[in-house]
């Protein structure tokens, strides 16, 4: 039998695909694990294969590249060339990256259909390479795994020819899955330097490339009327120490800058933390399951993520310095009751997208 072949290549995706590998190998459908490379050190992607009790990848593709083209076009190559070799019966991705676009046009281009899971998110903001990446994606694919009715709609819109099902979101079925482990065996509260805390984390390139938005974060950040834990991202570590920032916020009482972490560090983190000021997308949703319930403050102009806004989670504070500030100081003054369900599903996503692509392929 043909195999589904499920590639991922970032931190997030292998969170969010973690309980469909394993589901994929508990029912018995062939599979195969492929690591494209996008994040190739062991802290952005091997720590969490490891951390998360997954088998090995199958097949690890080793890209260093500087620029997206280059990225894209280094992964599309080898990609393909794997998938001929395989013949598979699906080619499952996952969110937004330059390898999820890589690995779906490669797929296409050889006849193979695609499944998209987390399909129909939209920020409407053509600055974000990611939004060009998702849209692309999303057009190429025959099975649209659409988290929410929003990305549903969306979806419809923009009349996507492939087959359409509302799944809910898998990273609610890894926080919900994960937690008890990471209760059991993180020991990052003994890190911690403060009893109350909020939870930064920034990676996205309109933010860190621009070493005024990246000095205001930081700012703000050292000023905030609490104390900030900042696991900071390679990418963002090097734009702050070529911007000086590192030296600012090294001086600075109120910010613990951390190493990348392990999921489970990061879990206990946002469950322990006061708020998260982020601009990440799945932190926005990660924020809103059941066994977390933090508000998350979104340094960016927009989100893809409107549910989160609309259910009361999370607010668009962009990045100007006083604005965060502001918004910080009014989320520990005015402390809105969260609900208690997530929009984003109740955790049985992976169950969902696992049974329609074995009824649709007639696995």
């Amino acid at each position: 039998m043909k195999p589904v072949v499920v590639v991922a290549g970032t931190r997030p995706e292998i969170i969010k695909l973690s309980l469909i590998i394993r589901l994929l190998r508990k029912r018995r459908i062939p599979s195969v694990l492929v690591h494209c490379g996008q994040h190739y050190d062991y802290n952005m992607f091997e720590q969490f294969i490891d951390e998360l009790d997954l088998p090995k990848p199958d097949f690890e593709l080793r890209i260093r590249a500087h620029t997206h083209a280059e990225q894209t076009a280094r992964i599309m190559t080898q990609v393909e060339k794997l998938l001929k070799n395989i013949s598979p019966k699906l080619v499952l991705v996952q969110g937004d990256t330059n390898g999820v676009l890589a690995t779906a046009l490669a797929a296409v281009k050889i006849g193979t259909p695609v499944g998209h899971v987390e399909a129909g998110l939209r920020s409407f903001d053509l600055r974000m390479p990611e939004e060009h990446n998702r849209r692309l994606t999303d057009h190429v694919s025959t099975l649209l795994f659409a988290p929410t009715l929003t990305a549903e709609r969306n979806l419809r819109k923009e009349n996507v020819w492939g087959r359409v099902h509302v799944t809910g979101n898998t990273v609610i079925d890894a926080a919900i899955h994960y937690m008890p482990i990471a209760e059991e065996k993180s020991t990052i509260e003994e890190r911690i330097l403060f009893d109350r805390f909020a939870l930064a984390t920034g990676h996205r390139a309109e933010n860190v490339d621009d070493s005024s938005v990246l000095r205001n974060l930081a700012e703000a950040f050292a000023e905030a009327p609490i104390p900030v834990v900042y696991p900071m991202h390679p990418r963002t570590r090097r734009r702050a120490r070529q911007n000086g920032i590192c030296t600012y916020l090294a001086k600075s009482r109120n910010v613990q800058i951390l190493p990348p972490l392990g999921y489970l560090d990061f879990l206990i983190l946002m469950k322990r933390c006061e708020m998260v000021v982020t601009d990440s997308g799945g932190v926005q949703e990660e924020a809103t399951a059941p066994c977390i319930r933090k508000p998350v403050l979104v340094t960016r102009l927009s989100t893809e993520r409107p549910e989160a806004v609309n259910a009361g989670f999370s607010q668009v504070v962009g990045v100007e310095k006083q604005g965060i500030l502001r918004a910080i100081e009014t989320t520990l003054q005015k402390r809105r009751p969260l609900p208690m369900t997530s929009p984003y599903g109740k955790g049985d996503a992976a169950q969902r997208i696992v049974k329609i692509t074995k009824k649709e392929l007639s696995l």
